[in-house]
């Protein structure tokens, strides 16, 4: 995983000084690029947005300590993807099967809002773990951006594969994409997006894989 993350990342200025401030702020919180989580190897890649402030931000696990990792993790544990259906530390033991959890963006931006550069700086990571997965692999992209990162990495046109809630996108090489929209606060709390639709994604999810 070495060539899809780089822990001391500093290539973003705005993200680096904010990162720095964010951790004399809050000095107990891991305030630095956030590492993906599970298995090397996994055929499912569930790729996000970017660390929150007082979730993977402080934890150093995405999704982890913040409220969009609520469903995300229930939904993992009830389709087989998760130990267990909740996620603490780094240091709860917690393990992915055939699953791996990533952001476009692997640092904390001011207002959870990165730059086009920064996605674009970030881009080269992703590259690397598509690259890195099995032939019938398959992406989950959380929202628009995730969505638009998978496709820049890959070098595919955004106007060929349009966001929308449980679609899936064959892409080359064997991959395919399912996006859904983000299990953020917002989504969640406006219904959005609901339990059952955010099931639908990863039901046809493990039916694909399976």
């Amino acid at each position: 995983m070495s060539a899809s993350f780089d822990p001391d990342c500093r290539k973003c200025l705005r993200l680096a000084g904010f990162l720095d401030q964010v951790k004399r702020d809050n000095p107990g919180y891991h305030a630095r690029p956030v590492a993906p989580f599970g298995d090397a190897s996994a055929r499912l890649l569930i790729v996000g947005l970017a660390p929150g402030m007082h979730g993977a931000n402080a934890t150093g696990r995405p999704f982890t300590g913040d409220h969009a990792g609520i469903l995300l993790y229930q939904t993992l544990y009830r389709y087989g993807f998760s130990s267990a259906p909740e996620s603490h530390s780094l240091q709860d033991g917690l393990r992915l099967i055939d699953c791996r959890l990533t952001n476009a963006v692997k640092c904390l931006p001011p207002q959870n809002k990165p730059l086009g550069e920064e996605i674009k700086n970030c881009n080269t990571f992703l590259y690397q773990e598509l690259a890195s997965m099995p032939a019938d692999g398959l992406v989950i992209a959380l929202g628009t951006i995730a969505h638009n990162a998978v496709l820049k990495a890959l070098g595919l046109r955004q106007s060929a594969y349009a966001f929308g809630h449980n679609r899936r996108h064959r892409l080359p090489d064997g991959l395919s994409m399912i996006d859904s929209y983000h299990c953020s606060r917002y989504n969640t709390q406006t219904r959005r997006l609901t339990p059952e639709m955010f099931h639908e994604v990863f039901a046809q999810a493990k039916a694909l894989l399976s």
